[in-house]
């Protein structure tokens, strides 16, 4: 059986205003704060009696993804994805992304057409539109740049820098899942370039494999805490590991942090794979990245509203400054809390 010719459409017979209507005639407007898309100047957005939160992430090839694992698709959902993370970190709902891309010539029109079928399917899941952009040319390799646009109120954003002596330290979903997902794609590939033609050996591991190519923002728990009329003391989502973003509250805070090992969420899957990679899966969980769950303080006069809500998990607590960062482990010992996550520069 021979194999079928995929079809390749070279860019250049478009144009940049012809490539950007191709690609982005598929995003319906459906916010009523999106006045005015793609096709002007610049887009249109009336947030009238909200504040409006920005978010700009740029992912490079070969430094934030590889192709040779990751599926266009799945490229275009998550570069969605990781930045409404950032909107709903702050306590604040999406509304509007912008995509700009620059692509080497080695890309084709249907590989493009790829990319952004997954960024539509993202912007579709969590409601968001597509309002702008820019297309470019690259020297070498891909590189996406988006800015996710959201709305808030005064009363409820939640900032990195406003946790509370006492306040309770709480953690979504599951951590450390990414990262082993991540380990499992590097050592296929690498069998693959030593041994061409191999067939990937992924240990029917979807879970921990789905949480690296196709994560999920946590749209459910904003929710979740409009409906229980939580407002978090602070907040900030993890994308660079559990204890770097606890860094990050606690020295803008200006306080210092108690953490519990057992009470870092984490999944079966991620506990059995990293036993078999001869890794300690709290340090999987503490300083792998990519989870894009949320790490948030409340007011321990607020742990009823929490207590009984799904996906949220008590782990430690916020205490002054001179205490530092520390580590109470499942044997009991106390340690000193080191930042190991993923280094973007």
């Amino acid at each position: 059986m021979q194999d079928q010719q995929v079809p390749r459409t070279d860019i250049g017979t478009l144009g940049e205003f012809g490539l950007i209507d191709h690609l982005t005639r598929q995003f319906p407007l459906e916010n009523a704060s999106s006045l005015k898309g793609v096709g002007d100047d610049a887009a249109v957005i009336d947030n009238t009696g909200f504040l409006t939160v920005v978010s700009t992430d740029m992912l490079v090839e070969g430094i934030h993804f590889d192709l040779m694992y990751t599926p266009l698709k799945h490229l275009g959902y998550k570069s969605i994805t990781v930045n409404l993370s950032d909107i709903y970190a702050m306590n604040a709902q999406p509304k509007q992304v912008t995509v700009s891309i620059a692509m080497s010539n080695r890309f084709s029109l249907e590989a493009v057409e790829e990319l952004y079928e997954g960024m539509r399917l993202a912007c579709k899941h969590y409601g968001v539109d597509l309002v702008g952009g820019d297309t470019s040319s690259s020297n070498k390799g891909l590189i996406l740049s988006i800015t996710a646009i959201g709305q808030g109120t005064a009363d409820k954003i939640a900032y990195r820098n406003t946790a509370k002596i006492g306040d309770l330290i709480c953690i979504t979903g599951d951590l450390g899942a990414a990262y082993l997902g991540l380990q499992i794609l590097e050592r296929e590939k690498q069998i693959f370039l030593d041994t061409p033609g191999v067939q990937p050996d992924l240990e029917a591991q979807d879970y921990i494999i789905g949480r690296q190519l196709k994560p999920e923002a946590r749209k459910d728990v904003i929710e979740m805490f409009e409906k229980n009329q939580l407002v978090p003391t602070a907040m900030i989502d993890i994308s660079d590991g559990l204890a770097s973003e606890l860094f990050h509250i606690c020295t803008q805070s200006g306080v210092g942090g108690y953490l519990e090992e057992s009470g870092i969420p984490i999944h079966p899957d991620t506990q059995m794979q990293a036993i078999k990679f001869g890794l300690d899966p709290a340090t999987c969980a503490l300083n792998g990245g990519e989870d894009y769950e949320l790490l948030f303080t409340i007011d321990p006069k607020d742990v009823d509203k929490i207590r009984f809500l799904p996906d949220i998990y008590i782990a430690g607590e916020i205490v002054e400054a001179k205490d530092g960062l520390k580590l109470h482990t499942k044997g009991g010992n106390i340690h000193p809390l080191k930042a190991q996550g993923w280094q973007h520069m």
